[in-house]
């Protein structure tokens, strides 16, 4: 039975616990070093299908005001997935009025994630 352990520092809250994920054979068997739920949930989740959230700016035409409109990825991409989303936004211009919400691109990438406005513009 091959044992591994790794070392995580969680970032679901301000107290960035440092986690100590063992794995056997494949599977998650223990999280330590947590002080909440979602520090063990965090752990598991990261040494076994790691995801993030996207967040950058596109430009924005038909606005006065606001050249750029902050967005981001409506829920969590897989970690591998991070370039090509950011490369899929490359050529994206969102046309005003956009309010916080809108899907500025739908499926972005192939994952199956949107990407909201998170600005009125």
């Amino acid at each position: 039975m091959a044992t591994e352990t790794r070392e995580l520092t969680c970032i679901n809250c301000p107290l960035g616990c440092q986690l100590t994920v063992t794995i056997a054979d494949g599977e998650v068997t223990s999280v330590t070093g947590n002080t909440c739920k979602r520090g063990e949930v965090y752990g598991k989740k990261e040494v076994t299908n790691p995801t993030r959230i996207v967040t950058t700016t596109v430009p924005v035409t038909g606005s006065a005001t606001e050249h750029m409109v902050s967005v981001k990825t409506a829920s969590d991409v897989p970690k591998g997935k991070m370039f090509d989303v950011v490369a899929a936004l490359a050529n994206v211009t969102a046309t005003a009025p956009v309010a916080i919400g809108d899907v500025i691109c739908a499926n972005v990438a192939g994952t199956g994630v949107d990407v909201i406005a998170t600005k009125n513009a």
